[in-house]
């Protein structure tokens, strides 16, 4: 069912064929379709990439020419890591464990995963580029994605011990250590359980202790499903908060905490956790949720000599601030929680543990100004039946009203007057060449214009496209700045009768309405407009 979502059902080369195929991806929250033609490259008429052992069998190779359009160009794939596979194919949310820092619980973690359908992958690092494909002493193969298809506890010689299986794709190359077909270790089993566990194992799978897949393997990456993947089955799934968000030089790219001067700038999103885990081997009250961050479409800027940003999170504690957190705050308080490390990948994952509460999430890049798009993530169980009925944290989520522009209502203002109000405010930030930088100008509006109304992160970034020139903007349209919010917010409170945040028009009030409004202004308000 999956591949059939990737690859649509009922293409070939026969029936109605047109020469061309298409295929769809997940991308950054939605579901892409992607159209291609079937001309393959091709070297020594040999397909010179993905290619299937059998002649006549061409769907993988189309594939990867669907996706190399998606991404630019067949060079836009080179390199990456499972996990970028794995969700694009499924529209589900990937985490990543270093296996020699496993955490102690990973069993259950894994058994928690393959109940729910997830896909799981692991893999042994590579510490050199001679070493990629490389067959260890015990045939693993280095650099090589498996798949784990299993998890099984059997006793053996009158202890319990719990066996992994492992899916080496190729199928040729099969582990030959301890559990693997034809040990000695399975003389020491029932015969009839043994019998079960190797009757419908596929070409190239092979069992293994769990502790030593730990030694042996480097990673462990994790895809879990979300309703995003397939529209059935709806109980195996994680429920997940989405946030698109933006890092923009001189309004909200703000680096992560070793730049304290522009960390607070950053998007900031609040979380709420209400539900402990129900976990009866784990006495800690807490809740288990998972933080994924995604940067957008940075495959796409190789051509221009770019690449991943370096990026990652921090989580803090609030307590109740519903409002954006200024410098102060996060020089006076550590995080309660990060991801584990910032790194050039397209997404960064951790699955955190805190007691229920308020918490903050600030995304970043490493280094202040950087420029890109992303989406946070937030995945969360819904109640899964399980054999010991335990169950993920019901996790609630909203944005901290930093988000949500909150109304008032100024009175009358002209020109003149806004003029005469902030010349003093102005020329002390200003100088002698009376401009002001983007950031000067969040400081004038926190400080004055604060007390008649809030303006929202992506509201910032438009005024500060519309009426900067580069990094300042002059008091000529610092003003008409503050004309027009001053005017937006009048405008609105005179057609929002119920004071609720809709505003109800008739045809005759809607010129009225966008003469009023800058267009800039317009496309990021949250608000629903009923023409009558």
């Amino acid at each position: 069912r999956l591949l059939h979502r990737v690859v649509p059902h009922g293409q070939s080369f026969m029936d109605e064929y047109a020469g061309i195929f298409h295929f769809q991806f997940w991308q950054f929250g939605e579901w892409v379709d992607i159209v291609i033609d079937d001309r393959l490259p091709v070297k020594d008429k040999e397909l010179m990439f993905v290619h299937s052992a059998e002649g006549n069998e061409f769907w993988s190779a189309l594939l990867e020419k669907a996706y190399a359009k998606l991404n630019g160009s067949y060079e836009a794939l080179s390199g990456g890591s499972t996990t970028e596979g794995f969700e694009d194919f499924t529209g589900g949310v990937a985490e990543m464990y270093e296996l020699r820092k496993a955490p102690k619980d990973l069993h259950r973690i894994i058994a928690k995963a393959l109940e729910r359908g997830s896909l799981l992958g692991c893999s042994i690092d590579i510490t050199s580029a001679s070493d990629m494909e490389a067959v260890t002493f015990k045939k693993l193969v280095k650099g090589h994605a498996y798949s784990v298809t299993g998890l099984r506890e059997v006793n053996f010689r009158g202890s319990r011990e719990r066996l992994i299986r492992i899916r080496n794709p190729w199928g040729q190359v099969e582990w030959t250590g301890a559990w693997s077909d034809n040990s000695s270790e399975w003389n020491g089993i029932d015969p009839a359980e043994r019998e079960e566990m190797n009757n419908h194992m596929e070409d190239g799978e092979f069992w293994m202790s769990f502790q030593e897949f730990k030694r042996q393997f480097s990673r462990l990456e994790i895809c879990n499903l979300t309703p995003d993947a397939l529209s059935e089955d709806s109980q195996n799934f994680w429920n997940t908060i989405k946030f698109n968000g933006t890092w923009r030089r001189g309004s909200t790219a703000g680096g992560c905490r070793n730049h304290p001067n522009t960390f607070w700038i950053n998007p900031q999103y609040k979380i709420m956790l209400l539900e402990e885990d129900d976990d009866p081997e784990d006495d800690e009250v807490a809740c288990s949720f998972l933080v994924a961050l995604m940067q957008k479409d940075r495959r796409r800027y190789r051509k221009q000599g770019q690449d991943m940003h370096t990026i990652g999170f921090a989580l803090y504690e609030v307590g109740g601030q519903n409002v954006h957190l200024k410098k102060d705050f996060f020089l006076r308080h550590s995080s309660c929680a990060r991801s584990e490390s910032f790194i050039n990948l397209r997404e960064v994952s951790t699955r955190l543990k805190l007691p229920p509460g308020e918490y903050l999430i600030v995304p970043s890049t490493f280094e202040a100004g950087k420029e890109a798009d992303f989406v946070l993530r937030l995945p969360h169980g819904s109640d899964l039946k399980t054999t010991n009925k335990t169950h993920t944290a019901h996790i609630f989520f909203k944005k901290t009203k930093q988000k949500n522009f909150k109304m008032s209502y100024p009175q009358e203002v002209s020109e003149e007057g806004i003029k005469d109000s902030f010349k003093k405010l102005f020329a002390q930030l200003s100088g002698e060449d009376m401009e002001i930088s983007v950031h000067e100008l969040r400081t004038i509006l926190n400080r004055v214009v604060g007390k008649r109304f809030k303006l929202n992160n992506k509201l910032h970034q438009i005024i500060v496209a519309r009426y900067s020139d580069g990094d300042t903007i002059d008091f000529d349209n610092f003003v008409c700045c503050l004309v027009k919010l001053e005017a937006m917010f009048r405008t609105f409170r005179e057609l929002d009768k119920e004071v609720s945040g809709i505003a109800e028009l008739s045809v005759s009030e809607v010129g009225h309405f966008l003469a009023s409004v800058h267009l800039y202004f317009l496309k990021w308000w949250n608000i629903t407009l009923v023409i009558h």
